[in-house]
């Protein structure tokens, strides 16, 4: 990734040390790669990856600011776009981290009309929704 000066590069090494604290302190987390921006806990919506077979999946104890930092650099142009979060999630059953393309709905109808259509087209299935507010998984 090319960065125009050390300033530059040194905010984007710190919003993915933030990223990685989030998702190992509050079991996941989602966040805007253009501002940096993390979503509040406390907002009602629901998340889910928009392009589920380019999920990243970490085995436990695997160097997440290094997984992170290449999944960005594979999907810049996919998280770039407006409605685009980067999004990680731990399953506390397992301790595998998920690291996602992740698109969110603000009503929970929408979210699970789309999962169902994305999981038809793709290798890949999404089981679940992310519930920003109650800060828990919805299991389809």
């Amino acid at each position: 990734m090319q960065f125009e000066d050390l300033l530059e590069q040194y905010y984007f090494e710190r919003y993915v040390l933030d990223v990685c604290i989030a998702t190992l302190v509050r079991g996941g987390v989602t966040s805007k790669l253009d501002t940096y921006e993390f979503i509040s806990p406390t907002d009602e919506a629901w998340g889910l990856p928009k392009y589920p077979d380019k999920t990243a999946i970490l085995p436990p104890g695997a160097d997440m600011v290094q997984a992170i930092t290449a999944f960005i650099h594979m999907n810049r142009t996919y998280l770039n776009e407006p409605d685009s979060w980067l999004g990680t999630w731990i399953d506390p059953s397992t301790n595998i981290c998920y690291i996602d393309i992740t698109a969110i709905y603000f009503r929970i109808e929408d979210a699970m009309r789309e999962a169902m259509t994305l999981s038809s087209k793709t290798q890949r299935k999404i089981v679940a929704l992310y519930d920003f507010k109650r800060e828990q998984p919805v299991y389809l």
